[in-house]
C-alpha cells in the first residue's frame, strides 16, 4: 500500500516488482505468496463483529486482488507469471494444482499463489511455508518492514536486539512472532530455512538471495 492508508500504490508495486526481477535476473526460480492486509485483515474483521470464517475468506479474496496487481506489474517488466488461487475462480486466474504450478516454474514463469491455503484460520505465513514445501523450494524468504528478526519492535523500542541467526525452536520458545507457529513448525519439519529481510531496502532481496545483505536466518541448530 506504500504511503497510503490502504489499497494499492503503483509506485510501491513497481518497486517490489523490480526487486523480484532483480532476483530472477540472477537465474533463480521463484514463486510468491502475497498477503492481503493492505486491503482487508481477517482478524480486524473479527474484531469488528464478523464471523471468523467469513472474515478469513474475505482476507483471502484480498490476496487475489494483490496477486493480480503484482502479475500485471511484473508482466509490464517482461516477467512471465501465472496466478494460481487456492479458491477456484477460473474467470480471473488458474486454480491451484501442484503439478501445474511446478510445470509453470519449469517453464521459467513466476508463480503467484493467491488465497492463502484456501482455508480459514490459517495465515499467509502458513500458506508460504506450505507452498515452499510443495514446490520443493530451497528456502523461504519473508520480506518485511525491517532488516531481520528483533526481540521487540525496533521502531518503538530502541533497545530491541537484532538477531543474525535463530533456530526454529528459538522462535517458538521466545515467542518472537516473526511468523505464526504453524508456519515455523511446517518449515522445520521440511528442513526449509527462513530468511527474514527488508523488502523496503533497495537491492536487499537480491543481496540476501546471493548470500549477502542483512537478514536473519532461521534454521535447525547446527551441531558442533
Amino acid at each position: 500500500m506504500g504511503s497510503q492508508e490502504f489499497g494499492l500504490e503503483s509506485g510501491a508495486m513497481e518497486r517490489i516488482a523490480g526487486e523480484i526481477k532483480g532476483v530472477l535476473d540472477k537465474g533463480a526460480e521463484m514463486c510468491l505468496v502475497i498477503g492481503g492486509g493492505n486491503i482487508f485483515r481477517g482478524l480486524a474483521g473479527v474484531a469488528s463483529g464478523l464471523e471468523r470464517s467469513s472474515a478469513d475468506h474475505m482476507g483471502m479474496l484480498a490476496t487475489v486482488i494483490n496477486a493480480l496487481g503484482m502479475q500485471s506489474v511484473l508482466e509490464g517488466l517482461g516477467v512471465a507469471t501465472r496466478v494460481l488461487s487456492a479458491i477456484p475462480m477460473q474467470t480471473v486466474c488458474e486454480p491451484y494444482i501442484r503439478r501445474r504450478a511446478i510445470r509453470h516454474m519449469e517453464k521459467g514463469r513466476v508463480v503467484i499463489f493467491a488465497a492463502g491455503t484456501g482455508n480459514p484460520f490459517f495465515t499467509t505465513d502458513t500458506a508460504a511455508a506450505l507452498r515452499a514445501a510443495e514446490m520443493n523450494c530451497d528456502a523461504l524468504f519473508k520480506g518485511t518492514q525491517v532488516d531481520g528478526v528483533y526481540s521487540a519492535d525496533p521502531k518503538t523500542d530502541p533497545d530491541a536486539k537484532r538477531y543474525t541467526s535463530l533456530t526454529y525452536k528459538d522462535v517458538l520458545t521466545e515467542d518472537l512472532r516473526v511468523m505464526d507457529a504453524a508456519a515455523i513448525s511446517l518449515s522445520r519439519e521440511n528442513g526449509i530455512p527462513i530468511l527474514v529481510f527488508s523488502i523496503q531496502t533497495p537491492g536487499a532481496f537480491a543481496e540476501v538471495v546471493t548470500g549477502g545483505g542483512k537478514s536473519t536466518i532461521i534454521q535447525e541448530a547446527v551441531e558442533a
